[in-house]
């Protein structure tokens, strides 16, 4: 796994992200497992705190961005937000 997998892993757990959650029960025919039921299930993963520190601590301190970097990282941010409330 990559550095750029590893931080939109971190990126998704730290927002937080929908999942599903998969049932099944068996039972025996003729000595061989049959599938009897099957329930899918959507869960929502809240946001982890612990993954969002993690990634503000492997980025550069604001302090030394310029004023135009800096805004374009409030853009960044807030596009994050913006596709999260979607």
């Amino acid at each position: 796994m990559d550095g750029e997998k590893i931080k939109g892993a971190l990126l998704e757990r730290a927002l937080g992200y929908d999942a599903d959650e998969v049932v099944e029960e068996y039972g025996f025919s003729e000595g061989e497992a049959v599938l009897v039921k099957r329930k899918v299930t959507k869960k929502r993963v809240p946001p982890d705190i612990q993954a969002a520190k993690m990634l503000l601590d492997g980025a550069p301190p604001l302090t030394s961005l310029s004023d135009e970097q800096l805004q374009k990282e409030k853009e960044r941010l807030l596009l994050l937000l913006k596709e999260e409330q979607t």
